[in-house]
């Protein structure tokens, strides 16, 4: 476990560094402001459209090598930039190292987490996760700050910290193949991921937690761009100051993930629900704060909430996940489902801002469809749990068997 998350933080840390260094080469460019937004889109997009088959490959071969070629594709991402690649297109390439990294790595947590330790190890990912987008944001405002020699000698370092994930790769168990069991035709491959698809949603806590999750997930990258135009209009910041007060959201994430890891049991889970409407009406509140000091204690507030909602509903999806697919289907499905959030509301952003809308407004919709998005879900939930009540009863986590499962977006 402890070399898996090491391996992981750095990939992850190597990812997040390598879009503040993509945003200041699209800068440099000229490119328009709706660019930004596209880079995360380009680096989701593999996610969705390959997600019936990353899953079957992570359930087909032993789950550290499958980890050490993706590791290799994101790091063929940076040396593209080197080369001359245009920003989009390099992080395409790093979205599909990426979407077949996330199942690997998750389904090696489910074969080595023990039942009882699910929402404790939820959220240790989480915070290995989060760590790795506070450090990789900050690491890649420093790379592209005046004090460094140029992006070539960025991305190089970006490169040098994908050698050291893969070096730490080579030391985690292979993991499990079920080989055996997993075709490859392509119409069987999308008809069993969309069976599997209705299945986690028709569930009624399977339904509710992926419903939060990939809210969570799609207003998350949203934010995180957000909070980057908002730090350089309204705080007069710099690209690479900015990137640094867009890590404190994180920070937040990783306070709020390791509460929710001691505090909250897996039956206890739907109670953060009331989380989630406090942090949509939270976001608003950046458009009044004109001042350092008060923009880092909400932001931190911000992202506490969201770690402390974000975990334990992880948890929940994955027990329910584990239950009724299998494990590198079970993630497949999740990562679709989130990341088609992510292209989503994306997609919105970047619209918007081609548009010319104000940051008030932008942070405004965000908080709202957050807050209303969560009322929406908790609805429906409790609508289906009346109509099927013993699919609804709390699960009990020594009971339990594991599964993780959750995003990579940097």
């Amino acid at each position: 476990m402890h070399w898996l998350l090491a391996a992981q933080f750095f990939s992850g840390l190597a990812d997040n560094a390598l879009l503040v260094i993509a945003i200041a080469q699209l800068m440099a460019m000229g490119a328009p402001v709706w660019m930004a937004p596209m880079l995360k889109f380009c680096f989701t997009l593999a996610y969705v459209l390959l997600a019936p088959w990353v899953g079957a490959l992570a359930d087909r071969w032993p789950k550290a090598l499958v980890m050490l070629a993706a590791n290799l594709l994101k790091a063929g991402a940076a040396c593209g930039m080197v080369l001359g690649l245009h920003p989009l297109l390099a992080f395409a390439l790093a979205g599909l190292g990426a979407a077949v990294y996330s199942p690997a790595k998750y389904g090696l947590i489910t074969e080595q987490v023990p039942p009882a330790m699910l929402v404790r190890a939820n959220g240790w990912i989480e915070v290995s996760t989060v760590c790795a987008i506070v450090l990789g944001t900050g690491f890649g405002g420093l790379l592209v700050s005046a004090r460094m020699p140029g992006v070539d000698t960025a991305l190089a370092v970006v490169l040098a910290t994908y050698a050291l994930a893969g070096l730490l790769n080579l030391l985690i168990p292979r993991g499990v193949s079920h080989g055996s069991g997993v075709g490859w035709a392509p119409a069987a491959l999308v008809g069993r991921f969309a069976n599997a698809n209705a299945t986690l949603w028709r569930d009624p806590q399977g339904g509710l937690s992926l419903a939060i999750t990939t809210l969570f997930w799609g207003a998350g990258a949203t934010l995180q761009l957000v909070v980057l135009a908002w730090a350089q209009d309204a705080l007069d910041l710099g690209l690479d100051q900015a990137a640094y007060l867009q890590a404190v959201v994180a920070l937040g994430i990783v306070a709020g993930a390791a509460l929710a890891g001691r505090l909250v049991r897996l039956h206890q889970a739907i109670r953060v629900l009331p989380l989630g409407v406090l942090m949509g009406a939270g976001v608003p509140l950046m458009v009044g704060v004109d001042t350092l000091p008060v923009a880092v204690v909400l932001l931190t507030l911000i992202g506490a909430l969201a770690g402390l909602l974000v975990v334990p509903m992880n948890a929940l999806l994955q027990h329910r996940g584990h239950v009724l697919l299998r494990p590198g289907e079970s993630i497949a499905v999740q990562n679709f489902n989130e990341n088609l959030g992510v292209l989503l509301m994306l997609g919105v952003y970047a619209a918007l801002l081609g548009l010319d809308q104000s940051i008030a407004l932008l942070t405004s919709a965000l908080g709202a469809c957050v807050a209303l998005g969560t009322l929406l879900a908790a609805g429906l939930y409790a609508r289906r749990s009346a109509a099927r009540p013993h699919c609804a009863s709390a699960p009990h986590a020594p009971s339990l068997s594991v599964t993780s499962s959750t995003r990579d977006l940097p």
